[in-house]
């Protein structure tokens, strides 16, 4: 497209970019100005750097947004850029669309602590995630791009944990999770809670790898869907003034009287994927900067979820697998976990195992889990990473934690013996069917494998749970609902002749 002398339509908002180009945190800013807008809104961008040319155009192909118009004076140039097509404007300008504000308690505010029931030994639970139902994601892209408030939103979703709660309950689980039906996945959701902190999809951190065609490639590749999914990213000092997941385990505890678990992106999963320089180093100067904002309202929500009434708060850290199983540090595994810098599996185990002890310090252990896998976004097996828990069992055992919930029905976990060497007064979950697996798991299947970590870890240690969640990416769900039920009913009934 050539420039023109003047843009034929009126902008409904814009900002100057400067000297920035897409890899150096320009992206982000379009992201923030966009975002606000309804489909049809149209964005200015001002701009003096030369790549911004060539980078924009493509840009806008990847997103689906179109580049209307630009125009060029000198070295200022200025894009005209539609959220969506043109052809989807209302008449008149439309300007950003302000979500109504919604009363929360300060992050810092406590209040009376709520005691939970106890996990008796050998609980079936699932851990954490739930396939939603068609609307609920309709809601949830609503949401995120401005069509539908908080309020409506946050109804939406107290019907789709309704039905994640009665489906556990139904299957005969001990306890619940709220199926994480707010989130857009297991971690980037904090996202949307945190201050200073914004999700971006995917395809515009491609300019920030050293080969973006590769990457979107290997994406493909591994099924992800580069456009659908979002991305956090921090541009300000983190601040948590409203609960993470605390909002999650107070609904919960309204529609069931079992046991309420609850499950937090843990210290180094947030640090490794929300430090991104040419971006994050606009607010901090370095990774261990960023993980002690991190490590902080991670304890704040640990706090408040804790007197809610959560009976267990589960970390979750599966970029531990790929610090030790994916070889070469440009294989990505985890969608932009390891687009940050890595020092080596020594420096980074290290890193990790001082995160969450900083962050579960002064804690009741008896509520506290870490959850590992090997990665959850795709169904096909062969592309997952693939290693015995040897080269992580010894940080493990030195995260002061009360409760391992291990990916352990998979030939990629390797054999349950190693995790003898986890201390003796943790308890152990034991992942003894796979969600990846289409089919459900026989019940004599499962009670072998029950038998088993019975054998090597004790009746009164043992916890149970498929070897992860069956959602972990809301709009690319490993199963569905109905195999999801199945699969916890099949361990229901495979624990029940122990318990007698």
């Amino acid at each position: 497209m050539d420039p023109v002398t003047a843009h034929a339509h009126e902008p409904d908002t814009g900002f100057d970019g400067g000297d920035l180009d897409c890899g150096n945190g320009l992206l982000l800013l379009i992201r923030k100005h966009i975002d606000p807008l309804p489909r049809g809104g149209l964005l200015e961008i001002r701009s003096t750097e030369t790549s911004v040319d060539e980078d924009l155009p493509a840009w806008c192909r990847l997103t689906g947004n179109e580049l209307v118009s630009w125009t060029k004076v000198r070295k200022q140039r200025s894009f005209l850029v539609c959220k969506g097509g043109l052809a989807e404007r209302a008449p008149g300008p439309v300007g950003p669309v302000a979500l109504p504000a919604v009363p929360i308690s300060a992050g810092t505010k406590r209040r009376a602590p709520v005691a939970p029931p106890p996990i008796p030994e050998l609980s079936v639970m699932g851990i954490g995630s739930w396939p939603r139902p068609r609307w609920m994601l309709e809601a949830m892209h609503a949401h995120v791009e401005g069509r539908l408030s908080e309020a409506a939103f946050q109804e939406t979703a107290d019907d789709a944990v309704r039905l994640a709660i009665a489906a556990q309950e139904k299957a005969g689980v001990d306890v619940v999770t709220d199926g994480e039906q707010r989130r857009d996945s297991y971690a980037s959701f904090v996202a949307g809670r945190l201050d200073n902190c914004q999700l971006i999809p995917l395809v515009d951190l491609l300019p920030l790898v050293d080969h973006p065609e590769e990457f979107e490639a290997e994406l493909r590749a591994l099924d992800i869907p580069a456009g659908d999914v979002r991305h956090p990213a921090v541009f300000g000092r983190l601040a948590r003034s409203r609960p993470l997941v605390a909002h999650e385990v107070d609904f919960a505890r309204m529609v069931t009287e079992k046991p309420v678990k609850v499950a937090l992106p843990g210290p180094y999963l947030l640090a490794r994927t929300m430090w991104m320089e040419c971006i994050s180093d606009q607010a901090y100067a370095s990774r261990e900067e960023i993980a002690q904002d991190i490590v902080r309202v991670l304890r704040e929500e640990l706090a408040e979820s804790m007197e809610a009434g959560a009976a267990l708060v589960q970390l979750d850290e599966p970029v531990l697998s790929e610090v030790v199983f994916s070889g070469a540090k440009s294989k990505r595994s985890f969608m932009c976990g390891a687009l940050s810098e890595s020092l080596g599996p020594e420096h980074e185990l290290g890193f990790a195992r001082d995160l969450l002890n900083a962050v579960l310090d002064g804690f009741p252990r008896e509520r506290t889990a870490l959850h590992v896998c090997r990665g959850n976004w795709t169904p096909d097996e062969s592309v997952a990473l693939a290693g015995s828990y040897a080269p992580l069992v010894e940080t493990l055992a030195q995260v002061r934690v009360g409760a391992y919930l291990l990916e352990m029905c998979t030939p990629r976990a390797g054999e349950a013996e190693i995790l003898k060497a986890l201390p003796q007064d943790t308890r152990i979950g034991i992942g003894v069917v796979n969600q990846k697996d289409p089919n459900t798991e026989a019940v004599d299947a499962v009670s072998a494998r029950i038998a088993q970590a019975i054998g090597l870890f004790g009746r009164e240690r043992l916890l149970l749970h498929p070897d992860c969640g069956f959602a972990t990416f809301a709009d690319n769900p490993i199963c569905c609902t109905g195999s999801a039920r199945d699969k916890l009913a099949a361990i229901a009934r495979a624990v029940e002749p122990f318990r007698r």
